[in-house]
């Protein structure tokens, strides 16, 4: 840890790389912590990195090599570490990995696509916050044959149940397939199962979605299950789009 900010422990264990801030926390709870010689059981004590040595059983906690991960999430899969139900996770698929890392962000089990993985918090509070806006572009299978205008609609954004408006980047016919159309709905939001949600309030569902990209970066040819590490390119790429994003929307605010 070489900068001096100021943080809690839990945190400070997270953002070295090791684990997540529930993995910190259950690490400090039983003691396997010490912050400048002595054990201490609190998460929330505050620690300033630079100042401050912690150890994590007995070795002073440094920060781990940051990875960055490109997974295709199968259908079907959770997103999250465990499941009391025994269904799969993403963390299935990362066999001989031999590192923590953490979803950016999530997918719901019935959606397929592009995850970003990573043991690098501030990257991944870069991608999600809402402030960086980074567009998210995804293919949805409608149950029906859409009009021009109902398009427009969702294209100009559109209230959904409980009162909540969406208010997509973009939304754009990909092709009428048989009895199906199939879009293109790019979101700067991040709000819970929103696709199918505006698919619903215009009277459809959505039978298949996929997230095809996250800001400039796209699937390519991955395939369901499969993994690989950003390259630099790809890495500084969506931080461009983060960092473009941040900027627009602040200015928008003044």
């Amino acid at each position: 840890m070489a900068s001096k900010s100021v943080m809690t422990l839990d945190r400070a264990l997270s953002r070295s790389g090791w684990g997540s801030r529930t993995a910190a926390r259950e690490a400090i709870a039983t003691g396997r912590v010490k912050v400048n010689g002595r054990v201490v059981r609190d998460p929330e004590r505050w620690v300033r990195s630079g100042l401050d040595k912690v150890c994590l059983d007995d070795r002073k906690l440094k920060p781990s090599p940051k990875i960055y991960l490109a997974f295709y999430k199968p259908k079907g899969v959770i997103t999250s570490h465990g499941d009391p139900g025994a269904r799969k996770t993403v963390y299935d698929f990362l066999g001989g990995l031999g590192r923590w890392v953490a979803p950016v962000g999530r997918l719901d089990k019935d959606t397929s696509g592009l995850l970003l993985m990573t043991n690098d918090t501030e990257f991944a509070d870069d991608v999600t916050s809402p402030n960086s806006g980074v567009v998210k572009t995804y293919w949805a299978k409608i149950n029906g044959l859409l009009s021009d205008e109902t398009i427009a609609h969702l294209a100009q954004g559109i209230e959904m149940k409980r009162g909540d408006w969406a208010h997509p980047s973009s939304v754009r016919r990909l092709e009428d397939r048989g009895k199906y159309t199939w879009l293109e709905i790019a979101l700067d939001e991040g709000k819970n199962r929103e696709v199918r949600r505006m698919i619903e309030a215009v009277g459809f569902k959505v039978l298949k979605l996929v997230r095809t990209r996250i800001g400039g970066f796209a699937l390519g040819a991955m395939t369901p299950g499969q993994w690989r590490e950003l390259t630099s390119d790809e890495l500084a790429l969506i931080r461009r789009d983060a960092r473009k994003r941040a900027g627009q929307m602040s200015g928008n605010a003044r």
